[in-house]
């Protein structure tokens, strides 16, 4: 494992980098709006993204690397992570490239896709809308991803559950919003749509 800065138009983000023996893409994880890149389900992604044959890089946002609990606006955070990604793009040789991470990093992942040119999208307990208030649903941030994208949601989710389209496809899993309850499951999915998803670029 190895941390390093990476300078953004906010600030200097960190990259800590688990790489795979022969990597064949690069999946990038963002952490949650409250959270840090230690979440237990961004963990089993590593895990499984590593298992692969995929280099990870769990990315934290410059509103945490300096401190700060509250995160930024979506524009600083959707720019940070843009700017991260071109610098990791340039340290593994343009190898395709998988954007991620859990709730706000899942939407800053989705907002991001077309722009950072990402081959694929995984979603990590992806916040359809805030707890109790259905009528503020982010939907549309997953629908206007256009390449293959994985969303695994805890059944119990108080951040709802998002429908399936047709770029992407939800896997529901036990637990909350915290997918920590069936890690294993987390672990094994993630594991087998890299898989899939991957196999067409290498």
């Amino acid at each position: 494992m190895t941390r390093i800065e990476i300078p953004t138009p906010h600030g200097p983000a960190m990259a800590e980098l688990h790489c795979a023996a022969d990597g064949e893409a690069v999946l990038m994880l963002g952490h949650g709006a409250g959270g840090g890149i230690e979440a237990k389900d961004l963990v089993a992604a590593t895990r499984a993204g590593q298992a692969a044959g995929v280099h990870v890089a769990l990315v934290e946002q410059p509103y945490r690397v300096a401190g700060r609990r509250a995160p930024a606006p979506a524009k600083q955070l959707d720019t940070a992570w843009l700017a991260v990604a071109e610098e990791l793009c340039d340290r593994f040789d343009d190898l395709p490239m998988v954007f991620g991470g859990r709730s706000s990093g899942a939407r800053v992942a989705c907002r991001t896709a077309a722009a950072g040119q990402a081959v694929a999208v995984l979603c990590l307990a992806f916040p359809e809308h805030p707890p109790g208030r259905p009528e503020k649903s982010r939907q549309a941030e997953l629908d206007a991803v256009e390449v293959p994208t994985l969303v695994v949601q805890g059944e119990t989710d108080p951040f709802g559950c998002p429908k399936p389209g047709p770029h992407h496809e939800v896997v529901v899993v036990r637990g909350t919003h915290a997918l920590d309850a069936d890690l294993e499951a987390v672990y094994r999915t993630v594991h087998e749509w890299l898989a899939k998803v991957l196999r067409p670029l290498t």
